[in-house]
This record gives C-alpha cells, structure tokens and sequence, in this order.
C-alpha cells in the first residue's frame, strides 16, 4: 500500500493544530495546578514551564525540518527508519503505539474522574476490588469502556467528524479557561490576599524550577502527534514547522493562565484546600460560585476529550505504518474502503486499551510513566533525522537537498536536550526519576518489545529497499 493509498478525506491545518493544542493539554493541567503550587510556587512553576516550552520548542523545530523533508504518515518511524535503519524504525514505533495507547487510557480513565466529582453517588457504587490503594468501580470501567469504544468509532467512521470536534473542544477550553482567568483575576484584585508566589522554605527556588522542567516536556507531548499524520495533510508540508511552534506557544499559554486562575483562588489559603478531592476545582468555585466549577468542569472535560481523540488518530496512523512497512502484520493496515480511514488500526488500540479501566488509575499511571522513556527516544530520532539531514542533504527514501549548517545545531542540541529528558527519567536521583513500578513496567515492555521483533525480523527484513521507499516514502522519493 502506498502513500497515496491513505484517507481519502485529510486533514485541514485548524483541524491539526486543535490535535496538537489538544492532546497537549489533558486533564493534568486542571487538576494538578494544587500540588505545583504548593510544592515550588507560582513564580518557579511559571518559570519551570517557560523553560520547557524553550526546550520542546527546540524539538520542535526539530520535526518541522524532519516533516518538510519527509511528509509521510507515520512521521515518527519513518524519520528513524531513514536515519537509522529499520530496527530503529521498530523500536520507534513500538515506543511510540505504547506511549499513545497509555496516554489514551489514562484519559480515558480521567472521564470517570470528572464523574467522580460531579455525581460520586452514581460513580462509587459497585466496587469490585482494589488495586494499589486505588477502588475500582464497576460505572468507571463501564464509563472508561464506552468512551474508548465510542471515539474508536467515530474516527474509524470519519476523519472530517473528528477534527471538527477537536477543534469545537479546543475552542470551548480556551473559552472556559479565559473566563476563569477574568473572573478570579477580578476576584483576586477586590481581595486583602498575597499570592503563593514562593517555593516552602526549605526547597530552593531552581530546585522547584527543576522539578517543573522535569514535567514540562511530559506536558506538551501531543504536538509530536502532528508528523504521524503528515502523509494526509491538506495543506503544504512548509506550514508544518509554524504549527508545532504555533501548538507548543498555546499550550503554554493555556496551562500558565489555569496555573495563574488557580493562584488567584487559593491566595494565600491553600493550606484549606488541601483535603479536597479536587482543590483548583473548589477553590474556583468557592471564588466565582457554580458558574465557575461549571466552567472548569467544561474545561477539564474538553482537555481529556481532545486528549483522548488526539492520540488515538496519532496511534492509528503509528499502527498503520508498522503494518505497510511489515514491522505488524498486514491485517492491521486496512483502510475502510468508503471513508479510507484505518479503521482496523483504531479498532487494535480499542481492544488494546480496553484493558486499562480494569487495573484502576494508580497502576495505570506506571505504565504512562514509563512510557514517557519511549517519547524520549523518539524525540532523539526525530532530532537525529534534522541533524543528519542538514549534514548531508539527505537520508534514505528522499532526493538530496542543500545541507544546512543552522539545522546541524537544532539537530544536536534537540539530541542533547533529549538525552536531558531520559537521564531526569532514568537517574535513580533526579526529579524526575521513574518510581520502582514504573521501572518494572518498562522493562516489561522492553521484553515484550524484544520478543515482537524477533518474530516479525523476518517480514521486516524480507522487503528490499525499493519496496520500502515505494512503501513508505512514495510521496516524497
């Protein structure tokens, strides 16, 4: 299947950039703005987010010079796959299905969580067991299912549905969140209150500007999403690097005014919040009544939303190009023949993530955790593609081009940066340090990872290198 081969419809540059923004900005950002506050302060969490947004910027211009030069879907293995080969392109793309089918369950468990805190009597009935401390209930994993079988459907059925959505869920969060701004902004002003501007006492202000940067870039995964889909663009390739900068810029933008909203309530009472099931949330309900949890309850639900139907068409089109490059078998690769969708792609991840409401948040968030390791490493991929492209004109599946010297220093600095973000996971005393579960869980997925490979090495060995830029890079080679 070629290039050419791929959904009839695409996608428009409003629908990419609400995919971006979207899936950028989840649940996290609306529901973890307590614990920043009060473990480094706004002026270290506001000055922890600016520098990881400068960080990831640097990655994403990274994967603007790798996406103009090859506009393919499945961007993240095809960059891998051309600098490296294709056991690189595997380990690519199995880091990449993982860390979007976790990042999809997790939203997809965040539903219940809103739930849980507007109608708890419906949601906590039915226990069925207990997981690491943490209750699952038999309405969550019915809710859980249903969303993830729900937006599986409606992206299998049609592209054009889906990115009107995000945009529309886009849209309304950044509505909600502006007027949340105002409100506590105003609220704030008529009020005797200092803000929590200061980390406690005994952390040092760049320890808590640390312990931000090391989040930050977890935070603003999602834009990576947009080079999986490059292949189905309606627009040209050049625009690419002004949307993920453009995406990066907003989500930034929109996780600083919650975090700010959020300082505006608190005041200087957050020590009051601190046994609520969901502090920013009452805090603004408190400041601006019932509109205001309405207006943060509107703007969590369109965060997970967008988050959830973000990475699921980004892990469709990661699973499609495993299957057309053979690195999957060939039934994951079916398009629907009326609407050119990857329909059974979609479908894999569904019955993939089906299984996370089971085993409850707590231990899913060690598997989101770990996953994070495998957004590092394509995020040095991507980084290694620019730079050697801007070396030597070219990598496999594309004509030579001008080397450029200007994306020989992004390409290593958006390396170094991404070694950075694995060593703050993988060093047992950095802020950012995996937890003992997390650990385990990677080094399942690297077993598992392993064993895959060597029963498909043989289909992925077999095509020659005619085939796979036939395959893969038709539309640029």
């Amino acid at each position: 299947m070629s290039e050419s081969s791929q959904s009839k419809q695409g996608f428009k540059v409003s629908w990419v950039y609400a995919m971006a923004v979207g899936s950028a900005v989840g649940w996290g950002a609306f529901v973890l703005p307590y614990e920043w506050l009060s473990s480094s302060g706004l002026l270290a969490v506001v000055t922890g987010f600016i520098i990881g947004t400068l960080l990831i910027g640097v990655i994403a211009v990274n994967y603007g010079y790798a996406t103009k030069s090859l506009p393919v879907t499945g961007g993240g293995i095809a960059f891998a796959l051309a600098t490296f080969g294709r056991t690189h392109g595997f380990i690519a793309g199995w880091a990449l299905m993982l860390g979007y089918a976790g990042i999809i369950s997790l939203n997809a468990s965040a539903v219940t969580l809103v739930l849980r805190l507007i109608i708890p009597e419906v949601m906590m009935q039915g226990a069925l067991y207990e997981i690491s401390g943490w209750t699952i209930y038999a309405p969550e994993v019915a809710v859980s299912s249903l969303f993830l079988i729900g937006f599986a459907y409606l992206n299998a059925k049609n592209t054009a549905i889906s990115g009107r959505v995000q945009f529309l869920a886009v849209v309304l969060m950044l509505i909600a969140v502006v007027t949340v701004l105002v409100g506590t902004g105003f609220h704030f002003a008529s009020q005797d209150s200092s803000l929590p501007l200061s980390p406690p006492a005994q952390v040092g202000f760049w320890s808590a500007v640390s312990a931000i940067v090391a989040f930050a870039p977890w935070a603003y995964v999602g834009f990576d999403g947009i080079p999986q889909l490059a292949g189905e663009f309606r627009f040209s390739a050049s625009k690419i690097m002004k949307l993920l900068i453009a995406s990066i810029i907003s989500a930034s933008f929109l996780y600083i005014m919650v975090i700010t909203a959020a300082a505006f309530a608190f005041g200087d009472n957050m020590a009051a919040f601190g046994s609520s099931s969901w502090e920013t949330g009452v805090a603004i309900s408190l400041v601006m009544g019932k509109s205001g949890l309405a207006l943060m309850v509107v703007a969590v639900s369109m965060g997970v939303l967008t988050g959830l139907n973000g990475f699921y068409v980004a892990a469709s089109r990661v699973v499609l190009t495993l299957s057309r490059s053979q690195m999957l078998p060939p039934v994951f690769g079916r398009l629907n023949p009326r609407h050119g969708t990857p329909s059974t792609a979609f479908y894999a991840i569904m019955v993939l993530c089906l299984i996370s409401p089971w085993f409850g948040r707590a231990a899913l968030l060690w598997i989101v955790d770990m996953t994070s390791v495998g957004i590092a490493i394509t995020f040095f991929y991507t980084c290694a593609c620019a730079y050697k492209l801007g070396r030597d004109g070219s990598v496999f599946g594309i004509h030579a081009q001008s080397p450029s010297q200007i994306q020989q220093v992004f390409g290593l600095l958006g390396m170094l940066i991404s070694v950075g973000f694995l060593l703050l996971l993988l060093l047992p005393d950095s802020v950012g340090a995996l937890s003992t579960p997390s650990r385990y869980a990677l080094a399942v997925w690297v077993v598992l990872g392993v064993a895959f490979y060597a029963m498909r090495r043989d289909h992925l060995q077999h095509k020659s290198d005619t085939e796979l830029r036939q395959i893969l890079f038709a539309k640029v080679s």
